[in-house]
């Protein structure tokens, strides 16, 4: 079998929008059954919550879907990183800035935008909902699962057979 598919989603400290990637992602992947194909987790550039489960804002958001995600933890974003995924996805430009000032020139072209891969909002940037209401939570999922299921897609027409 050929090498797994490995994205990564990043945000800042890894407890609101990466983990809400990484479990909606996981989550489709899974109803894909394609999990023997497509590697998934998620990490922060910032060491704030290491170790340290989803906010429990985002848990609750995401199981009112359907999704679980309280197995998640919290990790940094490390050089090896860059080795090991294909797909390295930033929630907003300060990550995006915050990776590319991490990577080697050989391994920029992995970072990408994660909301690259919608086509149904017209928003560049996930918002990290962290200081706002439970509203800001609602949105960041809507954005995460609309950008999954573009880049499952992608990942299917582009890597899978």
């Amino acid at each position: 079998m050929s090498k797994k598919v490995s994205v990564l989603f990043v945000c800042l400290g890894n407890i609101c929008r990466s983990p809400t990637a990484h479990g909606v992602f996981r989550n489709l992947v899974i109803e894909a059954g394609l999990e023997d194909q497509i590697e998934i987790d998620s990490a922060g550039t910032a060491a704030y919550h290491i170790g340290k489960g989803p906010d429990t804002r985002s848990t609750a958001v995401a199981k009112e879907r359907g999704i679980e995600m309280a197995d998640l933890r919290a990790r940094k974003v490390d050089f090896g990183d860059f080795y090991v995924y294909d797909y390295i996805l930033a929630m907003d430009d300060e990550n995006f800035a915050n990776l590319e000032d991490l990577a080697l020139p050989e391994h920029k072209s992995k970072i990408q935008m994660f909301l690259e891969f919608t086509q149904d909002f017209s928003e560049s940037e996930v918002p990290d909902p962290y200081y706002g209401g439970a509203k800001g939570f609602d949105h960041v999922f809507d954005l995460v699962d609309s950008a999954s299921r573009g880049l499952l897609e992608h990942i299917k027409a582009n890597h899978l057979n």
